[in-house]
């Protein structure tokens, strides 16, 4: 059974960090490009970022550049999210999901475009 299993959430202050963690089984991660979502409440799901098969492209949304960083760990089969200067509206429920690209080194944040989602992990931030 394939399944992505997000983990490393929590309830953390403003300005503080996380590391998020996707890990893939019943599938290696190797032939799939990763996106990471969020949810807000109330809101609708957004991408977030995204890394390529290769590893060599990621892209970020705009509202986030500079404060999150995707990196992938074949070996563990795990791709993370490390997020830090953490603002209240960075508060929602993230997502990874893995897609088949047509090409290693191109990612993208279509959330439509993806074949294999987790269930999410719950941050939140706050003082």
């Amino acid at each position: 059974q394939l399944q992505l299993v997000e983990s490393g959430g929590g309830l953390v202050q403003p300005g503080g960090s996380l590391r998020l963690s996707c890990a893939a089984s019943g599938f290696t991660l190797d032939y799939y490009s990763i996106g990471w979502f969020r949810q807000a409440p109330g809101k609708e799901r957004e991408g977030v970022s995204c890394i390529s098969r290769s590893g060599v492209s990621t892209d970020y949304a705009d509202s986030v550049k500079g404060r999150y960083t995707i990196s992938r760990d074949n070996a563990k089969n795990t791709v993370y999210l490390q997020i830090d200067s953490l603002k209240p509206e960075d508060t929602a429920i993230y997502y990874c999901a893995a897609r088949t690209p047509l090409f290693q080194n191109v990612c993208i944040m279509a959330e439509g475009r993806y074949d294999y989602w987790g269930q999410g992990t719950q941050v939140t931030v706050s003082s």
